[in-house]
């Protein structure tokens, strides 16, 4: 899998709060294996329990402006 903008996000704040992959899971109340996917950018993701893991640092998921490649 791709690493996304938000599973970056998710890996560097996990690690700034000094905490474990299993500690982030138990703190915001979501399956180990979820955020395993959601640190290595697993595109269909269940936007609640992403938001679950995002609270924990004060922040939310929103709407943002899509990139464009000139290719596409």
């Amino acid at each position: 899998m791709k690493q996304t903008p938000l599973a970056q996000f998710i890996k560097e704040k996990r690690k700034q709060a000094r905490m474990k992959q299993e500690d982030l899971s138990f703190a915001a109340g979501v399956g180990l294996r979820f955020v395993r996917e959601l640190e290595q950018g697993k595109p269909t993701l269940r936007m609640d329990k992403v938001n679950q893991v995002l609270n924990l640092f004060g922040y939310e998921l929103g709407p943002i402006e899509a990139s464009r490649d000139e290719k596409s």
